[in-house]
């Protein structure tokens, strides 16, 4: 049998990247210069007013991160001449017609070239304004979608989704969109997104016409993507509008040839292009970085959970075999890509692995002394949660509001200052409540049998491993996330 080549594949190929500068984005762009640097280009749509403005993202958001370091050593004096020669800065936003360029003669350019998209432009916060949650992970796919059709020679497009969107479930959350409820399944469509936006559209004309701040504009357009979410069926914004981006995408592809990854918890870097790199708070990040300040004393989860996650560089050599073993097929296949099925870790095992790590590497507070951690107390759910509250927090402040009443409001600052970090800690554990006590178990046959095309078929599988049974979960968290989020992102 002769073994076919990924890193062959990819040699003089032209790619489209939206979502470089998050931390997909960027891995993957990494990836793809640092295996093979004979790829012919690699456009960046970058969110920017005028392609010098993208230029400067490119360089500074992107290219300028650590995380670059290897193949910056790796080309040396040379690597600035690299990088001009193969990457492409396009000033433009998924959210407008055409993404938002305006030069027809480079659409037309890139339109005769480009051979492989790789759509990860996302608004990933659970609570984002409702309008650019709309815009990105809905919209954002149809615009996508239609420059992709203009590509005469396209041989795939992968959209990166979320293995989330499957809401509040339970059991084995399948690869297909049945994992989505019925409901879903026959209600959504262009119309149905475009009604939701009609509203949106509706309810920014209103508070403009009452000469609305723009906090209040914000806020009432966090809180509207919440109230459709779950209205729709799912707990946040984020999900809401993935799923729809991610029907819209398999009822309006035409013959498109395109594939679906859906990852979970993203972290840090397994090996690649070292151990430990990451970009910003992830979903388990901010619990570990106040669990070791010393600020988490209880936590609502449910110790049986899953904490389903996956390292970045996992992440990316499923999208980039996915894409190979794909191209030109018009399969529509759905990846999960995780970690709960194959190699579960449950939320009690890493809540002592965590409490092991700072017991023995203490965080430092201001004054340079060691933060003295305990194991928090587990509130399996929210009544329980809410139980906590009301007796350590909520009666305590009402106690202080009647002392802040007495004294003519003496007291008035420190009681606004306590009500509003209150009021978000509680906003806070509406949003991720649904992952922290999540039943549901991602089922990945789509994705082991990928694996097991990319091992038999390509002579650099072993490159390109996403098999998440080879992660000891201990080791990783104590030498590997723990340390790199406090290098890369917290401690600075």
């Amino acid at each position: 049998m002769v073994l076919g080549s990924i890193l062959g594949y990819l040699r003089n190929k032209t790619i489209l990247i939206t979502g470089a500068t998050g931390f997909l984005g960027m891995v993957l762009v990494e990836k793809i210069l640092r295996v093979q640097p004979d790829v012919k280009r690699l456009y960046l749509l970058l969110r920017a007013t005028d392609p010098e403005s993208a230029k400067n993202r490119m360089y500074h958001e992107i290219i300028g991160q650590e995380l670059f370091s290897v193949l910056r050593e790796k080309w040396g004096a040379d690597f600035d001449s690299f990088i001009s020669q193969k990457l492409v800065a396009l000033a433009g936003d998924v959210t407008s017609e055409n993404l938002g360029m305006s030069e027809f003669s480079l659409m037309e350019e890139m339109c005769r070239e480009i051979q492989i998209i790789f759509h990860s432009a996302a608004a990933t916060n659970f609570d984002e304004r409702y309008d650019a949650s709309l815009g990105v992970n809905t919209f954002g796919v149809l615009h996508m979608l239609s420059f992709a059709n203009k590509c005469i020679n396209l041989e795939i497009l992968l959209h990166v989704s979320t293995a989330y969107l499957c809401g509040e479930r339970s059991g084995l959350i399948p690869e297909d969109l049945s994992s989505m409820t019925k409901m879903v399944n026959e209600t959504i469509n262009f119309n149905f997104a475009l009604e939701e936006k009609n509203m949106v559209d509706e309810k920014l004309n209103e508070l403009k016409a009452e000469d609305a701040s723009q906090e209040v504009i914000t806020n009432t357009m966090k809180d509207f993507g919440t109230e459709r979410a779950k209205f729709n069926g799912w707990p946040n914004t984020y999900v809401f509008t993935k799923a729809m981006g991610e029907i819209l995408l398999r009822r309006s592809k035409n013959n498109l040839p395109f594939v679906i990854l859906r990852p979970t918890i993203i972290t840090s870097t397994y090996k690649e292009p070292f151990s430990g790199w990451i970009q910003g708070y992830r979903t388990v990040d901010s619990i570990i970085a106040m669990y070791g300040k010393g600020k988490l004393t209880c936590l609502l989860v449910d110790p049986m959970t899953v904490a389903d996650m996956i390292p970045v560089d996992m992440v990316i050599n499923s999208i980039i075999a996915a894409a190979v073993v794909n191209a030109n097929k018009s399969s529509g296949t759905i990846y999960q890509m995780g970690s709960s099925l194959r190699n579960p870790i449950k939320f009690s095992e890493s809540h002592d692995i965590v409490f092991r790590y700072f017991n023995l590497n203490p965080w430092l507070n201001q004054n340079g002394e060691p933060v003295k951690v305990s194991k928090v107390t587990i509130l399996k759910s929210m009544a329980a949660f809410q139980m906590y509250l009301a007796i350590h927090y909520v009666l305590p402040m009402k106690g202080f509001e009647l002392v802040n009443k007495a004294f003519g409001g003496y007291f008035q600052v420190m009681y606004d200052n306590y009500d509003r970090k209150l009021k978000t800690v509680m906003r806070m554990v509406e949003l991720y409540a649904p992952y922290l006590l999540f039943k549901g178990i991602f089922d990945d046959t789509n994705t082991v049998e990928l694996r097991r095309i990319t091992s038999e078929s390509f002579i650099e599988a072993e490159d390109f491993n996403f098999d998440p049974k080879c992660i000891d979960w201990e080791d990783y968290l104590i030498n590997t996330h723990i340390p790199g989020f406090l290098k890369h992102v917290a401690i600075k």
